[in-house]
């Protein structure tokens, strides 16, 4: 009797625990264990198996052969600085949106998000003749970004603007450097972007300014997010889908603007508590 009531006691322990965690948190265990997948798949099966088969390549996807990898490129990641940037800002604007709209909207727009941004990746490469594949998490995130975007434009928030400048300078780098010195410069560069982020926590003014935090309303973020890394695209080539974090937003904007039509007074006492 003893035994069995504390294998029960362990079951339900572990069923509060998977009930409790929030559909963010969950994602992104799901893109961690995806990352750990797909750097297994790239051993196993190589890479030309990996993206034809799982990235979103558009010449494929416009023969019909993969549209499945509308769904595994938005769950996949093979660079962990790539998980790591996409992850830590699901965290924090996923939560709060899972919040604002509950568990089962955030899931049905979470993969609507990430499909549409997909969609716009395929129509870019097709309008630009570019068949270049894409994975990770970046157009959901910013379909995220779009509905707080709308609900709460007022709202103060701080972009952490290091790891651009980084990436700018990382741009520029790799169009006069060869290979094999770019590949130790990257490595700084990565761990220069996490010091980065971590620093904005810091209680130390002068270590938080290493992330260059500027504050700015929300309804700027998605603007300052995407329109430079547009024009930087026109002279250096960066690893970035623009169209696809610009399809999230077009998603996360329109569905802000339903939320805020249909529940208006919810949405006008939330602008007062996030002024």
């Amino acid at each position: 009797m003893a035994v069995y009531k504390r294998n029960y006691v362990k079951k339900v322990n572990k069923r509060n625990w998977f009930s409790n965690l929030s559909l963010t948190n969950s994602l992104i265990i799901l893109n961690v264990v995806t990352y750990f997948i797909s750097l297994l798949i790239l051993t196993i099966y190589g890479e030309k198996f990996f993206l034809d088969n799982i990235a979103l390549s558009p010449m494929l996807v416009l023969s019909g052969q993969t549209i499945w990898t509308f769904l595994t490129s938005m769950f996949s990641h093979v660079m962990f600085f790539h998980l790591f940037a996409n992850m830590f800002s699901l965290f924090f604007v996923g939560n709060f949106v899972e919040k604002i709209i509950g568990r089962k909207r955030m899931l049905w727009f979470y993969i609507i998000a990430g499909i549409v941004g997909g969609a716009f990746f395929v129509i870019g490469g097709i309008l630009f003749n570019n068949d270049i594949p894409g994975i990770g998490a970046s157009g959901a995130i910013f379909g995220l970004v779009g509905i707080l975007a709308v609900l709460i434009p007022y709202s103060r928030i701080y972009l952490i603007a290091g790891p651009l400048i980084v990436l700018l300078i990382q741009a520029i780098l790799s169009q006069v450097l060869s290979s094999s010195i770019l590949a130790t410069f990257n490595f700084i560069f990565n761990i220069l972007v996490i010091v980065m982020i971590f620093a904005i926590f810091s209680w130390n003014p002068s270590i938080r300014k290493l992330a260059v935090p500027i504050q700015l309303p929300m309804w700027l973020l998605p603007i300052v997010a995407i329109v430079p890394l547009i024009i930087l695209g026109y002279f250096v080539s960066l690893p970035i889908s623009n169209s696809a974090h610009f399809g999230g937003l077009v998603v996360g904007l329109a569905y802000g603007f339903y939320l805020r039509k249909r529940y208006n007074k919810k949405v006008k006492m939330l602008r007062r508590m996030y002024k």
